[in-house]
């Protein structure tokens, strides 16, 4: 319980403005640099995969679904295993560990969590046909399980339609917002001039 405190302690604190992702990439301009190396290798624009990380954590690296009450407040078990900046369940994080990641990937480092999305998308749109560029039909595959989204399971339920579509909102300014600055995040350390500045 120490030890996952302190971790908890050490990690970025959440943006400030998290309805701006220029200012998210100037508080945390690393971020930009997972993202980017996610969406080279799997797809999932920027906007998007940092949307989904608004809308499943806040920003907040060690959060887990609140424990439910027995008796109103005897803390019992969580609804769920997610936990982190991607809110991954157990299974599906052990899978892409095996097929993708790393044994030593964590869910609280936005390096993993950022590769975790693109990775879960890009699967989405292998077996259901999304494209990566819909986040509020991405999102749904990522809520429901690709399973469910091709069962149309989401379609009863409200709370998961209102994710969805803010989820989408977000993106489409994110992405007007990150159009207006990530040219100072893209070259912004000394040797990335000329042919070593990522086009």
């Amino acid at each position: 319980m120490m030890l996952a405190s302190g971790c908890a302690m050490m990690a970025p604190s959440p943006p400030q403005d998290q309805s701006n992702i220029c200012e998210i990439f100037r508080e945390q301009p690393r971020w930009y640099d997972y993202a980017r190396e996610s969406q080279q290798q799997w797809g999932t624009p920027i906007a998007t995969q940092m949307a989904f990380i608004q809308q499943e954590s806040s920003f907040r690296s060690h959060v887990r679904p609140p424990r439910n009450r027995i008796l109103g407040f005897i803390p019992g078990s969580r609804p769920s295993s997610a936990r982190g900046y991607a809110q991954a369940q157990d299974p599906v994080w052990g899978e892409y560990r095996e097929q993708a990641g790393s044994t030593l990937a964590r869910r609280s480092h936005m390096k993993h969590a950022t590769d975790f999305i693109g990775w879960y998308n890009a699967r989405t749109h292998r077996q259901a046909g999304v494209s990566l560029n819909n986040p509020e039909h991405l999102y749904f595959a990522y809520h429901e399980g690709v399973g469910g989204y091709q069962r149309g399971s989401h379609r009863g339920k409200p709370q998961v339609l209102r994710a969805a579509s803010q989820v989408s909102s977000r993106a489409g300014r994110y992405q007007a917002q990150l159009a207006s600055c990530e040219a100072e995040f893209r070259c912004r350390r000394f040797y990335q001039v000329g042919p070593f500045c990522r086009a």
